[in-house]
C-alpha cells in the first residue's frame, strides 16, 4: 500500500504510525456528519410507524434542522480519540504485519489472502485498545434533541468515559467489543487489502501513482469494505447505542432479523457507503500526500 521510500527504505514504524494517527483524524472531522446520519438511520425503528430519518441527505438536515449544524458533528471529540489510536495502529501496523506473515524472503507481489489477513489482525488489535472511544462516539451520536433545559447526558467526551465507567462499571466502556473487534476488523481487511489490491492493479495497468490512482483505489476500499462491513457494522451501533437493549452480538442479530428481515443488516447502506467512500478517499488522499511529505523531509 505505501510505496518504498527514495531510499529504497521502507517507511519508518513511529513516521507510519504518526501519518496514519493524523491522515485518519484528518478524513473523521471532514466525515462525521455522514457518519452521524448514517448511526441515526441504523438505530431508527424498523418498519412500524413513521420513519423519522429518510436517506442520507434527509437525516442531516433533519438533524440540523432540530438540533443545529453543530449536533452533525456529535461524538467528534471520541471520534477523534478513536481515530489517533485505532487509525494509526490498524494503519500503521500493516506493512509491518504483512512483510511478518509473508515472511523476509519473499519477492514480488504479496498475495491477497495475506493482504487480508493482516488487515484482520491489525483491525482486531486496534479495535480492542480503543473500543472505549468508538462506545463514546455512537452514544453521543445517538442522542436526539433534548427538551428546553435537559441536560445532555454526556457533557464531554472525557465526562462520558466518568459517567459510563461511574455508572456501568469500568467494563462497561468495552460494551460490544465483540461486534466491534468483527465489525472493524472485516472493514480494515477490506479497506487495506482492496485499496492495496486496487492501487497495485492500478500500477500493473500503466497508472502514475498519484492523486486519481488514490481517488479510484479509495473508492474501491470503500465500496468492498460497506458490502462486506454494513452487517457487523448495524448490530455494532444497536448495541452499542441501546443502553441494555440487547445482550449482546448474537441477541442483537436474533431480534433484528426477526422483527426486520435480514435487509435490515444493510439499513443505511447508501449513507454508509457515502461515510466510507468519502472517507476512504480523503483519508488514504492524506496519508499518500504525508508519506510523500515526510520522505522529502527526511521524516520517515
Amino acid at each position: 500500500m505505501s510505496p518504498p521510500s527514495p531510499s529504497g527504505q521502507r517507511n519508518s514504524f513511529i513516521g507510519n504510525i504518526a501519518a496514519s494517527a493524523f491522515s485518519s483524524s484528518f478524513a473523521e472531522v471532514v466525515t462525521i456528519p455522514l457518519d452521524t446520519a448514517k448511526v441515526r438511520l441504523q438505530l431508527q425503528a424498523g418498519a412500524s410507524g413513521p420513519l423519522k430519518y429518510r436517506g442520507l441527505i434527509g437525516t442531516c438536515v433533519t438533524v440540523a434542522k432540530e438540533e443545529g449544524v453543530k449536533s452533525l458533528w456529535k461524538g467528534i471529540g471520541p471520534g477523534i480519540h478513536r481515530q489517533v489510536l485505532f487509525g494509526g495502529l490498524r494503519i500503521g501496523l500493516y506493512e509491518p504485519i504483512k512483510d511478518f506473515y509473508v515472511g523476509k524472503d519473499h519477492v514480488g507481489e504479496v498475495p491477497l489472502h495475506l493482504k487480508v489477513a493482516a488487515g484482520l489482525t491489525t483491525g482486531a488489535v486496534g479495535i480492542t485498545i480503543a473500543s472505549p472511544t468508538d462506545l463514546v462516539k455512537v452514544r453521543m451520536q445517538a442522542e436526539g434533541k433534548l427538551p428546553e433545559g435537559a441536560p445532555r447526558r454526556y457533557p464531554s467526551a472525557f465526562k462520558a468515559y466518568r459517567i459510563i465507567a461511574k455508572q456501568e462499571g469500568v467494563a462497561a466502556l468495552w460494551t460490544g467489543l465483540t461486534p466491534n473487534v468483527a465489525r472493524n476488523a472485516v472493514i480494515n481487511a477490506a479497506e487495506l487489502a482492496s485499496y492495496d489490491q486496487v492501487k497495485s492493479s492500478l500500477l500493473s495497468a500503466g497508472m502514475d501513482d498519484g492523486v486519481p490512482c488514490h481517488i479510484l483505489s479509495g473508492l474501491g476500499a470503500g465500496f468492498v469494505a460497506c458490502v462486506v462491513g454494513s452487517p457487523v457494522d448495524v448490530i455494532k451501533s444497536r448495541v452499542m447505542g441501546s443502553s441494555g437493549l440487547y445482550s449482546g452480538f448474537v441477541d442483537c442479530a436474533v431480534k433484528t432479523l426477526k422483527a426486520e428481515g435480514p435487509f435490515a443488516f444493510w439499513k443505511g447502506f447508501l449513507p454508509n457507503f457515502g461515510r466510507l467512500g468519502s472517507w476512504n478517499v480523503v483519508m488514504f488522499l492524506t496519508l499518500e500526500q504525508v508519506r510523500k511529505a515526510m520522505r522529502e523531509n527526511d521524516l520517515m
